[in-house]
C-alpha cells in the first residue's frame, strides 16, 4: 500500500509544491518517497510516490518504477502476481525484482490496457507510456484503492487523497454544500449515489474504470468490468463447496506479504471465518484486534472471546474511550479531507492505531460478506419476496418469525411481507430523513433510488450496497484510517472469482433455517467455532454516540452548539432539542454524529 499523485498538462509545477506534497504523503508511505518529472513535447508529466513496503522490501522495488519507455506509480497489491509472473516468464519476460509492481508494469507492456482484467487485487495506479504518448490510470473492480482527479485549464492532477491534489495544484477547493446536506439528511448510504465529492472541483474515478489522457489532454474513461447476477444450476452442496474453494483461494493469496499481518475481529461470522481459515487451513500465526462498546446493543465481547479461545491466538482488545473525543475527531476529519462517514469509522481508527503500535503493517478485515451472500436484516424481507412462489415459502416465513424477528429493531422490517406487498418500498434506508429535513434552514429533498443491475430484487439491492451504498463508504474510511497509521488494509471477500461465484448461486440457498449467509456458515463449518457460526443475531461493528461523549456534560453541549458555518444550514434550536432527547433513537444518534462531523469539516474548510 502506498500513496500516489501526479500531473499531466502544459504548466510547470513548482518544486516547492512537489516536495510539500511528498511530505503530506508520508503516512501512506513512510519507507521511501520520490518523484519523476517527464517531458513529452510541450506536455509535462509528474509522477509522485510514497512507499509502504509490503512485498519485496528491497530498495530495488522503490517507485516511480521505470522499464524502458514506461514509468509507473502504484498503490495497492496484485495478489496473483506470482501466477502472472510465471505466465510472463513463459512469454520471454525477465525480471529484476520480486515485486508485484514489476509484474503489473510488464503486464501492461505486453498486453496494454486490457492487462487489468487479469489482475486479482486492489489498485490505483498511473503509468506514463512515453512510447504511446499517454497517461494510463486505473482503479480496481471494487474501488478498494482511492483515486481522485482535478481538471484545470492547463491539465489534470490526480492523487490517492484530496490533500495531495490540493497541495500539488496549489488550488483552493470549494466545499460542496449540496453533498454536506445529502450527508446530513440521507446519511452515509447516499454519498456514492452521485458523482459528487465534498469538494466541487474534485472527481473520484469510478470502480472498475480505466482513464487515458493523451498529450493533447484528451481524456477517455471507460469501465473494463461490469458486475452481473446470472444464476447457475447447482445443488446446495455444490454452492457451499464452490464458495468454500474460492474463499480459501482468496484468503491464501491475500496472506502473501513480506511483513506480518493482523486481523480485525468482530463478533460476527465474516471476520471470524477469515481468521479461523487463516489459522487452521493455512497455519498462519494470527493476531487479532477487536474493539468493544459497553452499549449492549453493540457489545460483541462474548463472540470475540469465543473465536480467540478457539484459536488460542494473540489478541488485543480495546474499549472505546470517551476522553479526547472532539480533538481526535478533528484530527481524523482533517486527515480524511471529509467528514467521518459513520460512527463505526471513528471507532475503527482505534483499531488502526493499535495495529500500528504493535508493529503490524497489514490489517485483514471481513468487509463485504453481507453484500455477497446476505446478512442485513432487510435481506431476509427481500428474500421472502424472492421465495414468495417457492413451495417452501411457509417454512422460510416461519423460520423468520421464530429466529429473526426478535432481533429486528427497524419498524418497517418487522413486517415479513413488506416487500411482497410493496416491492419498490425503500423507506427504511433513509430512515427519518423527512424529520431531519425539517432541521435545515434551506429546502433539501433527494429521493432514494437504485441502479438497475438485474431483475432479482434481492440481488439488485445487494449490488447497490456493494457498488453505491455501504461498501464504497467502508472502503473509503478503511483506507484513510489505515493509511493515517501507515497500515495496509485487505478484504478477502472482495475477490473477483468469489464474487462471480456468489452471484451465480440461486437465491433460495442464501438464507436457510433462519440463517443469513447460510453458504458462508456452512463453508466454514468444522473450521470456525460453533458459537459464532450459529449465532443468528447481527449486531454489526457499530457504537452509539453516547459511547463517544457524555451528552449531559455542559462542555460537551457547549462544543456542539458553539457557533460556526453549520448553523447557516441547520437550525440551532433543533440541535438543542435533540441533545435533550434521552434515550436517543439510533437514527437520531447517527444524525447527531453527522451534524458534529459536518460542523468540524466546515470550520476546517471555511
Amino acid at each position: 500500500m502506498c500513496g500516489i499523485a501526479g500531473y499531466i498538462g502544459k504548466a510547470h509545477i513548482d518544486s516547492s509544491r512537489i516536495h510539500h506534497t511528498l511530505d503530506l504523503m508520508r503516512n501512506r508511505g513512510p519507507d521511501h518517497n520520490d518523484f519523476i518529472s517527464l517531458k513529452d513535447g510541450d506536455t509535462n508529466i509528474l509522477l509522485l510516490h510514497s512507499r509502504l513496503s509490503i512485498i519485496d522490501l528491497d530498495e530495488r522495488s522503490n517507485q516511480p518504477f521505470t522499464i524502458d519507455d514506461q514509468t509507473i506509480v502504484f498503490n495497492g497489491e496484485i495478489y496473483n502476481y506470482v501466477e502472472l509472473k510465471e505466465h510472463l516468464k513463459d512469454a520471454g519476460v525477465s525480471f529484476r525484482t520480486e515485486s508485484d509492481t514489476e509484474v503489473l508494469l510488464q503486464s501492461y507492456i505486453l498486453e496494454g490496457e486490457g492487462c487489468v482484467k487479469k489482475f486479482e487485487g486492489m489498485w490505483s495506479f498511473a503509468i506514463y507510456d512515453n512510447k504511446g504518448h499517454r497517461l494510463f490510470l486505473s482503479r480496481d473492480r471494487f474501488s478498494e484503492k482511492p483515486l481522485y482527479l482535478l481538471r484545470t485549464k492547463h491539465g489534470m492532477f490526480f492523487g490517492s487523497e484530496v490533500k495531495f491534489i490540493k497541495s500539488l495544484s496549489g488550488q483552493t477547493l470549494t466545499v460542496n454544500i449540496q453533498h454536506i446536506l445529502r450527508y446530513l439528511i440521507n446519511g452515509y448510504k447516499s454519498l456514492y449515489k452521485t458523482s459528487d465529492t465534498f469538494f466541487k472541483e474534485i472527481e473520484e474515478v469510478p470502480y472498475a474504470s480505466n482513464v487515458v489522457i493523451d498529450t493533447s489532454l484528451n481524456l477517455k474513461s471507460y469501465r473494463y468490468w461490469t458486475p452481473n447476477f446470472t444464476t447457475r444450476k447447482m445443488t446446495i452442496d455444490e454452492a457451499i463447496e464452490g464458495f468454500r474453494d474460492r474463499l480459501f483461494d482468496s484468503i491464501k493469496i491475500r496472506l502473501r506479504a513480506d511483513v506480518p499481518l493482523a486481523f480485525c475481529l468482530s463478533g460476527g461470522v465474516d471476520s471470524a471465518a477469515i481468521v479461523s481459515i487463516a489459522a487452521k487451513k493455512f497455519n498462519y500465526d494470527v493476531a487479532t484486534f477487536s474493539i468493544i462498546d459497553n452499549d449492549m446493543r453493540y457489545n460483541e465481547h462474548s463472540n470475540i472471546m469465543a473465536t480467540i479461545d478457539d484459536l488460542g491466538c494473540k489478541h488485543t482488545i480495546i474499549y472505546i474511550p470517551q476522553d479526547e473525543t472532539f480533538p481526535r475527531l478533528e484530527r481524523l476529519i482533517r486527515y480524511h479531507d471529509a467528514p467521518i462517514y459513520t460512527i463505526t469509522y471513528y471507532i475503527h481508527a482505534f483499531l488502526s492505531e493499535a495495529i500500528s503500535k504493535n508493529k503490524y503493517r497489514v490489517a485483514v478485515s471481513g468487509t463485504a460478506a453481507d453484500e455477497l451472500v446476505t446478512g442485513y436484516y432487510d435481506h431476509f424481507n427481500f428474500h421472502l419476496y424472492e421465495m414468495r412462489q417457492h413451495p417452501e415459502f411457509n417454512k422460510y416465513l416461519t423460520d423468520w418469525q421464530d429466529h429473526v424477528k426478535k432481533y429486528v429493531r427497524n419498524e418497517y422490517l418487522r413486517n415479513p411481507e413488506l416487500f411482497i406487498n410493496s416491492p419498490d418500498f425503500r423507506g427504511h434506508i433513509y430512515l427519518h430523513n423527512d424529520i431531519f429535513s425539517t432541521f435545515l434552514k434551506t429546502d433539501f429533498r433527494e429521493d432514494f433510488y437504485e441502479n438497475a443491475y438485474c431483475d432479482s430484487v434481492l440481488r439488485n439491492r445487494m449490488l447497490n450496497e456493494l457498488f453505491h451504498e455501504s461498501i464504497p463508504v467502508i472502503l473509503h474510511e478503511d483506507d484513510l484510517n489505515s493509511m493515517c497509521y501507515s497500515i495496509e488494509n485487505r478484504s478477502p471477500y472482495l475477490d473477483s472469482k468469489l464474487f462471480d461465484f456468489a452471484y451465480s448461486i440461486p437465491n433460495e440457498y442464501l438464507i436457510r433455517d433462519g440463517y443469513g449467509k447460510y453458504v458462508l456458515r456452512e463453508a466454514a463449518k468444522g473450521i470456525m467455532n460453533e458459537k459464532v457460526r450459529t449465532d443468528r443475531q447481527k449486531k454489526g461493528f457499530n457504537a452509539s454516540i453516547n459511547s463517544l461523549v457524555d451528552l449531559k456534560k455542559r462542555e460537551t453541549r457547549d462544543y456542539i452548539l458553539s457557533g460556526g458555518r453549520i448553523f447557516d444550514l441547520v437550525k440551532r434550536e433543533k440541535i438543542e432539542e435533540l441533545l435533550d432527547r434521552y434515550p436517543m433513537p439510533n437514527s437520531f444518534s447517527k444524525f447527531l454524529f453527522y451534524f458534529l462531523n459536518a460542523k468540524i469539516f466546515l470550520e476546517q474548510n471555511g
